[in-house]
């Protein structure tokens, strides 16, 4: 993939990733140009005729009842700008504000905004140049679109705020001055075109999907890993039991775990040693599998939020008309979210529980806390306490956001979504999960070595052969956050799911 090629609807979540995080150059399709043009000619003719159109010839919100005159539309549309970037908190990373950008560019593409091609332009160069702004995380009820977010995503555009250029944080006006991107001026409806959107959820989402549906694989060799521990019993992944019950991620969990599993003398039958295991060894294809129908229910409707014209009044070319409606409105992402934020929590639940398993000796066999000389030394004690800490945590951040709504703008403005808020703790709590997923697989390696390893299975033994090459068998106890922290490392970059993928699949293709 040389380059990510904008037509406003078909914008993949891969391709929205590689725009984000490795600097994919971007250019408009001739289409596109043209439906932007086509689009901007209808705002213009509006202004022309003094048409009573929203946010082009009126004011905003409460004041859309006052009518703005031809020589104002300029100002109407800096102060829009200016007053709306009223954010607060920390920035949001550089790639979820590349993918705000980004995701502007592809609404604006389907000519449905009455925006100057120039305008679109500027935001692809700030993208092809490395021109980032600072954007705020919080401020945005997420409905009238993500305003305060995207209003400080186009201060740069107009010479004010800051933005991040080749590593350094700069004034906006010198930022756009040293990638050599001229400054542009708003015209009618352009302030409105460029920040009615629900891009900063959406961004904010797309981005944590992505990397949800990477680590559920981790998650399945986590499982795996502990199931070579315990000497788990591989008849509750027997496919007629999951045929007989074909949710599409309960067979594919199922599948992926024998195929890491496979040729393992570790794993037990139904009776052997015992006749069934508890439910969060035996269960993992029913929570997993759960977890992976709801990535990719959210994955389906965060595409086709990628692909969609959220402005507000929508310009239509056939008729010369500017229609307000609600496309702006972030529920349908709000209540996405809100999903992926619970089945993100399921994942760590049941990791947690995995982990006690290991941790404790009546439960697991092995010596207390995963160490020979317990009293004097803790070893994963604590570790277990930190999962529990984490797993508490994300029960709090799971809490949807889409259930509440404050009235705003004299209640002109009455029901938001609070999707932005929604996709942030999405956000958080899969950067919990991905923690205690590290901690898992730490101790299930030091249950492994502590019990009978009479051999593991071809993606179980690659995933321990790439945390032992960071973190050694415990003998007594030393400092383990940062041991942990490499874990984690090894689980975001994909070092371990790529050790593990050239030894099996892991996932259907």
């Amino acid at each position: 993939m040389d380059k990510v090629v904008i037509t406003g609807q078909n914008l993949s979540l891969e391709a929205f990733a590689a725009v984000c995080r490795e600097n994919r150059w971007v250019e408009l399709s001739l289409e596109a140009k043209q439906n932007i043009n086509e689009s901007r000619r209808v705002v213009d003719e509006l202004v022309e005729q003094k048409a009573v159109v929203y946010g082009v010839t009126t004011g905003f919100g409460k004041f859309s009842d006052v009518g703005i005159s031809p020589d104002e539309c300029l100002t109407l549309q800096r102060n829009l700008i200016i007053t709306h970037a009223v954010g607060s908190g920390e920035p949001f990373s550089r790639d979820i504000a590349r993918g705000m950008m980004l995701l502007r560019v592809n609404s604006l593409a389907n000519g449905f905004s009455g925006i100057r091609l120039c305008v679109v332009q500027t935001l692809v160069a700030m993208l092809n140049k490395g021109v980032t702004p600072q954007i705020p995380q919080k401020g945005s009820l997420g409905a009238s679109g993500d305003l305060a977010p995207l209003a400080h995503m186009v201060l740069p555009m107009i010479g004010l705020g800051k933005a991040e250029y080749k590593g350094k944080l700069l004034d906006g006006q010198e930022a756009m001055n040293r990638a050599g991107i001229p400054v542009v001026e708003l015209m009618a409806k352009e302030g409105l075109a460029l920040i009615n959107g629900t891009q900063a959820m959406t961004a904010t989402g797309a981005l944590t999907v992505y990397d949800a549906i990477q680590l559920l694989d981790i998650a399945n060799i986590a499982a795996a890993m502990s199931f070579e521990a315990n000497h788990a019993v591989i008849d509750a992944l027997d496919p007629r039991i999951h045929q007989i019950r074909p949710h599409e991620g309960q067979l594919q969990t199922a599948r992926a775990l024998c195929r890491l599993l496979e040729n393992s003398r570790n794993v037990t039958r139904q009776g052997e040693i015992r006749v069934q295991d508890g439910y969060s060894l035996r269960c993992v294809p029913q929570v997993h599998g759960a977890s992976w129908d709801a990535f990719h229910y959210v994955e389906g409707k965060t595409e086709i939020e990628m692909n969609s014209v959220t402005d507000n009044p929508i310009i239509l070319k056939d008729t010369c008309e500017g229609i307000s409606g609600g496309n702006f409105h972030g529920q349908p992402m709000a209540i996405s979210f809100d999903f992926l934020s619970i089945a993100l929590s399921e994942l760590a639940n049941i990791a947690e529980r995995r982990l006690e398993r290991l941790v404790n000796p009546s439960i697991g066999g092995f010596p207390a806390f995963l160490v020979k000389n317990g009293g004097l030394n803790s070893g994963f004690m604590i570790v277990q306490y930190s999962a529990a800490a984490l797993v508490s945590e994300n029960k709090v951040l799971a809490h949807p956001a889409s259930v509440d709504s404050i009235p705003s703008s004299a209640n002109q403005e009455d029901h938001v979504s609070m999707g932005t808020i929604a996709a942030r703790q999405a956000k958080e709590i899969l950067q919990n999960v991905r923690r205690v997923l590290a901690m898992e697989l730490m101790c299930a390696c030091q249950a492994i070595d502590l019990g009978e390893n009479r051999g593991l299975g071809k993606g179980t033994a690659a995933a321990y052969a790439a945390v032992r090459k960071i973190c050694p068998p415990l003998e007594d106890d030393r400092p383990l956050y940062d041991e942990i922290n490499q874990c984690e490392k090894i689980l975001m970059d994909g070092t371990l799911l790529t050790c593990v993928q050239n030894a099996v699949q892991v996932r259907e293709i």
